[in-house]
């Protein structure tokens, strides 16, 4: 009947059983005692479990009391209780005393403990099974710890518990979660399709790495699509840029889930929307949102803000920053990225110094968006000054974006004698970003020598990218060396690489429109290029008509 109780989940039947078990004498055993501490336990009553151990039943402790307060105590979160409870009576510890703290470290995120302690129970003599195994493949799988996970399975092969479902999708979680699809594979072959935990962990698996044919594959065949499912497929066509696939995505989802999409899900989409620049399906999420009353938390409003800020929305992205009630780094970083995105470069520093005063620490991101609001408006000494307290102050070592950013700045400043000493400082070697970077610093001040010298390094390094040939082109084409012009386009020829043609879209009617040069793949082909030469011949028309009238300067 406790047992009952504790699955319902119902406190005063279980405080009524109590009571009747004191006034018939059946609470002094050890199985009555542990029923009580799991039913207090599993109704949230942590407090009443610990009184039932302490005594208000009149027994002592025995194992089965002993590990069902244990078990109470990792269910509260309670681990240095349980710890405590685990030594303090260490002859009467068995295996299930063992499996019971390790999982507990486990599930409440204290993989490390939770290893550390397999050992040491390996170390005094008990036998692991696969209630064992399964907690430590779950530590495995959150440290992302592959060569442990490899010696567990080895061991579940050789102890042959590789048929328990839940030890064999374990194996599966680990493999995925570690990147290695490879291993993961052949141990969910012989699991099936049957096992959802197995299926679930290969479509995020799969997802993770980009590889959205295969999640894809397993996705559609899966009938049991939970959120872990929805969620990686979500976050993997946005991973992957694969942005009208995200929105095709979101229609079968509500056309499948009678649920409300969860925060994660609802992230990916405002992701798809900043990277196609699509504010109108943006604007429906964020109207879907304020209609179904899902609360705002800071990683939802931080999508929303970068979702508008992208779109060029300034007003809509500084609108929701300052709604938020509460705020963190990540917002504060976003927001701070937005302003110097449209050229705010007073309002990201303002907000800068608004986050410093609220205690937040600054992140490589947050100088990342200061550097970049400096580099738009030219200010060398306040880049120089924010470039060297991330350094000196907060200890944050130069990514190569930050580096860029600097080049970007001295370039704009037409200071390129201070973009090559500082390029002779960085300590990490330069990259085709960096050499890009100060291709580009080149150009706008003119300097074509520089840029000789740098085509060179430049071209060991991405000789097979098409984009640097026309890059080096274009550098040359601009100071009118048409020599060196020529040089550049014959060594691209020689060595066949061909640069990715432009492109461009528009979100029209619930899906995205991608263009590029000479494209006729868009099935309404015929009618689009019938309405480009109606515009063209209109532009014509206007440009003879002032030249005729002599206004056309």
């Amino acid at each position: 009947m406790l047992n009952l109780t504790a699955k319902l989940c119902v406190l005063s039947y279980g405080r009524q059983l109590q009571s009747f078990m004191v006034k018939t004498a059946n609470d002094s055993s050890g199985f009555a005692t542990s029923a009580l501490i799991d039913m207090y336990s599993k109704c949230g009553c942590f407090q009443d479990a610990c009184r039932v151990i302490n005594g208000d039943v009149g027994v002592g402790i025995d194992l089965v009391s002993k590990n069902a307060i244990i078990a109470a105590c990792c269910r509260e979160g309670e681990l240095e209780m349980a710890r405590n409870l685990f030594w303090s009576h260490p002859k009467l510890n068995d295996t299930v005393s063992w499996n019971t703290l390790i999982s507990g470290y486990a599930q409440n995120g204290y993989d490390d403990k939770a290893i550390e302690l397999f050992g040491c129970m390996l170390k005094n003599g008990f036998r692991w099974n696969e209630h064992t195994c399964a907690s430590v493949l779950s530590a495995c799988s959150s440290l992302r710890n592959l060569k442990l996970g490899k010696e567990v399975h080895a061991w579940v092969l050789k102890d042959g518990m590789s048929s328990n479902p839940f030890v064999s999708s374990g194996i599966v979680d680990v493999y995925c979660k570690c990147g290695n699809m490879k291993y993961a594979e052949p141990v969910h072959a012989v699991i099936g399709s049957e096992n959802s935990f197995s299926v679930t962990s290969m479509i995020v698996g799969y997802s993770a790495q980009g590889n959205m044919v295969e999640a894809k594959r397993l996705f559609d065949s899966f009938s049991e699509k939970n959120s872990v499912v929805w969620t990686a497929m979500f976050s993997g066509y946005v991973k992957s840029q694969q942005c009208e696939a995200v929105f095709e995505l979101l229609s079968n989802f509500n056309a499948k889930e009678s649920t409300v999409p969860d925060d994660l899900i609802l992230i990916s989409v405002l992701g798809a929307c900043a990277i196609q620049a699509a504010m109108d399906p943006g604007k429906q999420i964020h109207a879907y949102i304020l209609r179904t009353g899902i609360e705002m938390e800071e990683m939802l409003i931080s999508a929303m803000v970068d979702m508008y800020s992208k779109c060029g929305n300034i007003t809509y992205a500084q609108n929701n920053f300052e709604r938020a009630i509460v705020r963190d780094s990540v917002l504060y970083n976003v927001m701070i990225s937005a302003y110097a995105h449209h050229g705010y470069e007073n309002e990201a520093i303002r907000l800068f110094e608004e986050m410093l005063e609220r205690g937040f620490r600054p992140d490589e991101v947050t100088f990342l968006a200061l550097l970049s609001a400096c580099r738009h408006c030219g200010l060398v000494e306040m880049g120089e000054k924010y470039f060297y307290t991330m350094i000196e102050d907060y200890a944050i070592t130069p990514e190569i974006n930050h580096y860029a950013c600097m080049i970007d700045l001295y370039g704009r400043a037409s200071q390129l004698n201070k973009a090559v000493e500082f390029m002779r400082r960085i300590p990490v070697g330069l990259d085709g970003v960096l050499l890009g970077t100060f291709l580009n610093a080149c150009q706008i001040n003119r300097n074509v020598e520089l840029a000789r010298e740098a085509e060179d390094e430049l071209l060991k390094i991405e000789g097979d990218n098409g984009a640097r040939y026309a890059q080096l082109a274009n550098v040359y084409a601009a100071e009118g060396k048409w020599v060196e012009m020529g040089r550049i386009r014959k060594k691209m020829k020689e060595k066949e690489v061909k640069k990715n043609a432009g492109g461009s879209w528009i979100y029209v009617e619930n899906r995205v429109h991608i263009f590029t040069s000479d494209d006729r793949t868009h099935p309404q082909t015929e009618a689009l290029y019938a309405i480009l030469y109606c515009l063209t011949s209109e532009l014509n028309a206007v440009f003879k008509w002032k030249i005729e009238l002599g206004v056309l300067y």
